[in-house]
């Protein structure tokens, strides 16, 4: 049976931009998916997705017009439930033949046809059957209806359709936007399927206002694109609109010159590609005493409330000309890039404004207002806040540089979070700490301090920089712990994919901080320090925060490239600085690398277990009750080897730590081969248990290699 490619779009108003992409890949997946487990499509039919604002379509390859059929063998019952004592049917066999389409006019012949295979101990009957293929009208209607079904609508609206009764009267249809058409073509007949009060023809609708005719009639379902670029003026791919942008807007920034190019912003790039159904950049201004204002409050006005992109020269600096994405391409564009100038110009005065009013107060004056400001209501105002992270930021920087650098955070501390009652972060809160380096500079203070102002927030997302300063990355850590302290304290957790408080991102963010920085700082420690800064306002939370924070660490590590082995083995131990982690790391996949590691690992594992089972062991070994050569020979290698592989670890070699313990393989084998551990002299037996407790210590400094094992 020949194939043919299959197409359906859904016209619809404007869809959510920055849902756009998802809807558009989630539409066509899932349509593809429930053709090829009908059988119309095979596994090498390939799915092309297109979306625009106004329309969902999928384009699948090799569509048959019916599935073939289909052999199913069905298990019914036991024999001796199906059966009598004479061979013949069972009421309930009959039954159960007669609800499946079997002819029972007939019960020996019905019998006959069944076959007899072991199930498990018993024997069962099995009733053979051919389904008939479902055809193509049948199978997409139940695909469309699945794949409308499922879409990842982030929020329904309810629209009413006409009947077509002869009543007048109205039904309510539930979608993300209202739909105006659908076309289905296999190859290039219409298939006579319905969605969304809609019956599928094939011609659609093309740009609003650039579409060479009103109804674009499309052939056939490969010539969809091209009849609705050259007929619809509509470039329906995603990807291919967006590529198209992209090459215009590095085009558009090649023709200013002087090294400009467009800000780089993918979710920006995306969400206009999801505005615009034939993209046309234009080259716009604004006037350059704008340019005093920071560039940060500049860029995020035009990306946030404009969707434009900002040019910036070759130094990185904005420049005060801007891209414009225009839906439309006139012949005399003056209009469009007018009507862009005069609408940004009121944006980018607002900002001047608020930096203008806002350097007419200093930011140690709005300290006070912090304390009128509710932070959460069981942990008090953002000035109580405040106070709690100077608490904090002091003490971890007095471990880590003295009290010049206690001083400086405390500074920064204070002022950290004055910019949150500035005009400017109440109108852009993704301004702040950024607007409160700026400030502090204008009044004077270091640009250590300034940097700290700044930077204490981050890092803002997976990926972001860290502090730049060291006063900074007190601060920022001191933040992050007294939200996750805070937070954890009075049972405000995260769950499932809700985490209102990004106490996720605060983790990694304190991970990343302790590791990439190597802070010679304690986990447990640190936490614990935190607690007295809330007073009674939280309970202590910390053994379940520092869980949290080693599953963040995990997650991390596995994302890194690490195996879940290695992983589990180093972080079972719980190390207390977490800049270790990575050397531990290294040194258990270069342990695991060596021949030894299989078989010590697996002895590992034994002595866990026997360790385990009896109870609370002394690592306490005497010579005399050495009795067997293989415990006598054990006892030599680690006190020849242990002091050495110990000196090791100390010093932070922690991978020639563990290759120093591998020379302990063939004694422990040997041990294994030849001992008795569990003796029925109590004496003998606590001390072989000592001497694997020994050995258990010795081996596990680095991390748990009884992980290692199979």
């Amino acid at each position: 049976m020949t194939t043919k490619n299959l197409l359906v779009e859904l016209f619809v108003e404007e869809l959510p931009p920055k849902a756009l992409k998802k809807l558009g890949d989630a539409f066509a997946g899932t349509l593809a998916d429930q053709l090829k487990a009908l059988g119309l499509a095979g596994a090498d039919s390939v799915v092309t997705a297109y979306a625009s604002p106004r329309r969902l379509a999928a384009h699948v390859t090799h569509v048959w017009l019916k599935a073939a059929d289909k052999a199913v063998q069905q298990k019914l019952m036991p024999v001796t439930v199906g059966l009598d004592a004479s061979g013949n049917a069972t009421p309930a066999l009959l039954k159960k033949l007669q609800a499946l389409g079997a002819d029972v006019s007939n019960p020996a012949a019905a019998v006959a046809a069944l076959k007899r295979a072991p199930d498990g101990k018993a024997e069962a009957l099995f009733y053979d059957s051919l389904v008939t293929g479902a055809t193509l009208d049948t199978g997409l209607q139940k695909a469309l209806e699945e794949a409308i079904t499922k879409l990842p609508i982030p929020k329904v609206m309810s629209y009413q359709l006409e009947t077509d009764c002869e009543l007048p009267g109205w039904s309510s249809v539930n979608f993300v936007r209202p739909a105006h058409g659908l076309v289905a073509l296999h190859g290039s007949t219409v298939v006579p399927v319905k969605a969304l009060g809609l019956t599928a023809g094939n011609s659609t609708q093309g740009h609003r206002f650039e579409a060479k005719v009103a109804k674009v009639v499309i052939k056939d379902a490969d010539s969809y694109a091209a009849t609705l670029l050259q007929d619809g003026a509509v470039i329906a791919s995603f990807a291919e609109r967006k590529a198209e942008i992209a090459r215009q807007l590095a085009a558009a920034a090649a023709k200013v010159g002087n090294g400009a190019r467009p800000i780089e912003d993918e979710a920006l790039l995306d969400e206009v590609t999801a505005l615009v159904e034939r993209p046309n950049v234009l080259v716009c201004q604004f006037e350059k005493q704008f340019l005093d204002v920071p560039q940060e409050c500049l860029i995020l006005t035009m990306k946030a409330n404009q969707k434009y992109f900002p040019l910036l020269d070759a130094a990185g600096k904005l420049t005060h000309q801007f891209l414009v994405v225009s839906n439309i391409s006139p012949s005399d564009a003056s209009a469009v890039i007018g009507g862009n100038e005069r609408v940004v110009r009121p944006r980018l005065a607002d900002a001047k404004f608020f930096f203008d009013q806002d350097r007419k107060k200093t930011l140690e004056s709005r300290v006070e207002g912090l304390g009128k400001v509710v932070y959460h209501n069981k942990l008090g105002t953002q000035g109580e806040r405040v106070e709690r992270v100077r608490a904090i930021a002091k003490a971890i920087a007095q471990q880590l540089g003295g009290e010049v650098l206690a001083k400086a955070a405390d500074t920064a501390a204070r002022l950290a979070k004055t910019d949150l009652l500035t005009d400017m972060v109440g109108e852009f809160p993704e301004l702040q700490g950024i607007m409160g380096g700026y400030y502090a500079r204008h009044d004077g203070l270091s640009e250590d301090i300034a940097f700290a102002v700044e930077d204490h927030y981050k890092p803002r997302f997976a990926g972001d920089e860290l502090p730049r300063s060291q006063v900074g990355l007190v601060v920022a850590l001191a933040d992050k712990l007294e939200t996750l302290v805070g937070m954890f304290g009075i049972g405000n957790l995260p769950t499932g994919d809700k985490d209102p408080f990004a106490l996720r991102r605060h983790a990694l963010g304190v991970i990343r901080m302790l590791t990439e920085k190597d802070l010679p700082l304690d986990l447990n420690a640190l936490l614990a320090g935190a607690v007295p800064a809330f007073g009674d306002k939280i309970s202590d939370a910390t053994p379940a925060l520092a869980e949290f924070i080693y599953d963040r660490l995990a997650g991390s590590l596995r994302e890194q490239g690490y195996s879940a082995q290695e992983v589990e083995a180093v972080l079972a131990l719980q190390p207390q600085r977490l800049g270790d982690v990575t050397k531990r790391l290294a040194a258990v996949r270069a342990f695991a690398a060596l021949p030894e590691a299989a078989a010590l690992a697996a002895a590992n594992k034994r002595i866990s277990n026997i360790l385990k089972k009896a109870g609370d062991v002394d690592a306490h070994v005497s010579d005399v009750l050495l009795k067997e050569q293989a415990e006598k020979d054990l006892y030599a290698a680690l006190k020849s080897v242990v002091p050495q592989a110990n000196a090791q670890f100390e010093a932070g070699d922690y991978t020639a730590s563990l290759q120093t313990l591998a020379a302990l393989r063939a004694p422990v084998d040997a041990f294994f081969d030849d001992v008795m551990v569990n003796a029925e002299e109590l004496d003998l037996r606590l001390n072989r248990q000592g001497l694997l407790k020994s050995l258990h210590d010795a081996m596990n400094r680095v991390a748990d290699l009884s992980r290692l094992a199979a």
